[in-house]
């Protein structure tokens, strides 16, 4: 046994250490995935929860951003069109069945000004598919000019995406506001409204407006952190068979060169 441990490690010091790193970063790598995956179902779960609560009204109060913060919210009031915001490289949330390729687009970004209160709430209307010959030319969405009733679920922020540069280019009235990302802050500045600080994403009830709403579930990409997470394993253990089996071949080869046949 103590000539088999001294082929195996005492003889095979780098072997070893560099088996022990494969086998520590791949086993790192695997609990961080498996721990991604489990705050994303602990997310959903949380979010669920927080949907079967009381469904609260846009128009019955001032809501902070945590007593608000993803409950299902209605919103009675007209939309404010010319101040829209288009955020584009957005993908769409859910792909049709059968799409190998991610579709770009915009989120349609809308102020909502609040009926029976000096309010205006940003509402992520839903999704548009891009023009991609012509960026400027934006997708037919239809705007109703009425007091209008949505719902949806109430978020800080729609999401960022990476952005070259922080700054920002004057803003030309004759063109379409297009945007990498929505700042909830800087355009209370810019308009100087009160806003509720959380915008609205609009769920889909059906309404026939040119824009997608068939928002991707908390918990999607869960497999792909399990595939990552077995891959990773697998390299771990594939590193320590490599190590084992060289050892063993050494040392089975040695104890030939010693005549030790048996």
């Amino acid at each position: 046994m103590n000539s088999l441990f001294i082929a195996l490690i005492t003889k095979r010091i780098v072997a070893t250490v560099s088996a022990l790193l494969v086998i520590g970063i791949g086993c790192g790598a695997g609990i961080w995935q498996l721990g991604r995956a489990d705050t994303k179902i602990a997310l959903a779960a949380n979010l669920l929860a927080k949907q079967q609560m009381p469904i609260l009204s846009a128009n019955a109060g001032s809501w902070t951003l945590e007593e608000a913060s993803e409950r299902r919210m209605i919103a009675r009031g007209e939309y404010i069109p010319d101040a829209a915001i288009w955020l584009d490289n957005r993908p769409r949330p859910i792909p049709p069945v059968g799409s190998a390729n991610v579709q770009s687009g915009f989120y349609l970004m809308m102020p909502l000004r609040l009926e029976g209160r000096n309010e205006v709430l940003w509402v992520n209307r839903g999704w548009a598919p891009r023009n991609n010959e012509n960026r400027e030319t934006l997708p037919p969405v239809q705007t109703p000019n009425r007091v209008v009733n949505i719902e949806g679920i109430v978020f800080a922020q729609p999401g960022r995406v990476y952005e070259l540069g922080g700054g920002k280019a004057d803003i030309d009235p004759a063109k379409p506001r297009i945007e990498q990302n929505f700042d909830l802050v800087a355009e209370g500045k810019l308009h100087g409204w009160q806003q509720s600080p959380f915008i609205l994403r609009e769920v889909d009830t059906g309404i026939d407006d040119g824009l997608f709403r068939d928002w991707a579930p908390l918990t999607t990409g869960v497999d792909r952190h399990y595939a990552y997470a077995f891959q990773w394993f697998a390299l771990a253990f594939a590193g320590f068979l490599f190590w084992l089996l060289t050892g063993l071949r050494q040392y089975k080869r040695q104890g030939f060169m010693n005549g030790d046949q048996g």
